[in-house]
């Protein structure tokens, strides 16, 4: 294979892929070849790096970096703050009660220091705060262990505490179904309130978790434009394409169809058109995954259910969607007079 992703996106935005402990061994070599940059899948996670209050475990966060650094790969940070995969002791006073507002914030601090002073220098912008917006109901924030022991100013904090352990991390929020119209404005709202409150973010996170079917281009081109209009960089974080909408419960499939695979090139291929239309306000698309062999998708939300949703199949080979993705962007080249420039 003599294209790669990385090249042919190079001038436009950098090309992500999550990675684990596992797959930077398994997929090392493709991950090297066709991606520029980097984000750990859960080894920075609060409960995978301090799972006690006295305790931090950073070799599986070690380890991926080192990767990093000796692929020359960009490494974005994942994630500082969230309300899964963090330990219960971070909101208990250790009598098997509610922690104090000012002992939480303190233990956020020293945690968030912590952690990103260790990767100041290898990691250059931080997913800070991770899905606090709710999809539906009628409070905008997500109910969760930290707007409960510490309130909707922990968002905030959270940045400030990154800002300070890091002054020259780029900073983002991050949150899936950034698209859907009603979330799109509770994450809009969120932000824009950080913004004019002057608290140091400066990105929003597209997780693009997206389907065969949903969202529609309308949808994401309104949700790029939106947060785009608060001044802020944008990168795509988490992008897969399933090959089932989300309430499909089939288990029946042992590989794609022909048809799923066919509109899965067309929905790449009309993604990365739009990412390229914007490609002013969009500085990185990242997927969560590899190839097909390893997917957070496996299993999920459907158990014993196989799925598809990356450009390289479980072997590791292109996919036509790849072909059609590779080829939009030396199109684009041709058509800007683009010459490669570094990234």
């Amino acid at each position: 294979m003599n294209q790669t992703l990385r090249e042919a996106y190079r001038g436009f935005f950098d090309i992500g892929a999550a990675v684990n402990a596992r797959t930077i061994r398994s997929a090392g070599e493709l991950i090297a070849a066709q991606y520029n940059s980097i984000t750990a899948e859960n080894e920075m996670k609060p409960e995978r790096v301090h799972p006690e209050e006295e305790r931090y475990t950073f070799e599986e966060a070690d380890a991926i970096v080192a990767f990093a650094r000796a692929n020359g790969l960009r490494m974005r940070g994942h994630t500082l703050v969230w309300h899964n995969q963090t330990p219960d002791w971070f909101f208990e006073d250790g009598r098997g009660g509610k922690a104090a507002k000012e002992a939480a914030l303190a233990r956020l601090r020293s945690h968030i220091r912590t952690v990103v002073k260790r990767f100041a220098g290898d990691v250059y912008c931080w997913d800070v705060v991770n899905e606090a917006v709710d999809d539906a109901g009628q409070d905008a924030l997500r109910a969760t262990k930290w707007l409960d022991v510490v309130g909707p100013s922990y968002i905030a904090k959270a940045f400030e505490f990154a800002h300070e352990a890091d002054p020259k991390a780029l900073l983002f929020y991050n949150d899936y179904n950034e698209s859907h119209p009603a979330k799109r404005e509770r994450i809009y709202a969120l932000v824009k309130s950080l913004v004019e409150a002057g608290t140091p973010i400066h990105g929003v996170g597209l997780q693009a978790h997206w389907n065969l079917y949903d969202p529609p281009l309308d949808d994401i081109r309104r949700a790029i434009e939106r947060y785009a209009s608060l001044g802020l960089r944008l990168h795509i974080t988490e992008m897969d394409v399933s090959m089932f909408a989300f309430d499909d419960r089939r288990t029946d499939l042992a590989e794609p169809t022909d048809d799923m695979l066919a509109l899965q090139e067309e929905r790449y291929e009309s993604f990365f058109r739009v990412f390229l239309e914007y490609r002013e306000a969009i500085d990185s698309v990242t997927f969560w995954g590899a190839a097909d062999d390893y997917t957070w998708l496996h299993d999920f939300p459907v158990r014993g259910r196989t799925n598809w949703p990356l450009l390289f199949d479980a072997r590791h080979r292109p996919k036509r969607s790849f072909e059609r993705v590779a080829a939009l962007a030396e199109a684009a080249k041709r058509g800007s007079g683009a010459g490669g420039a570094s990234r």
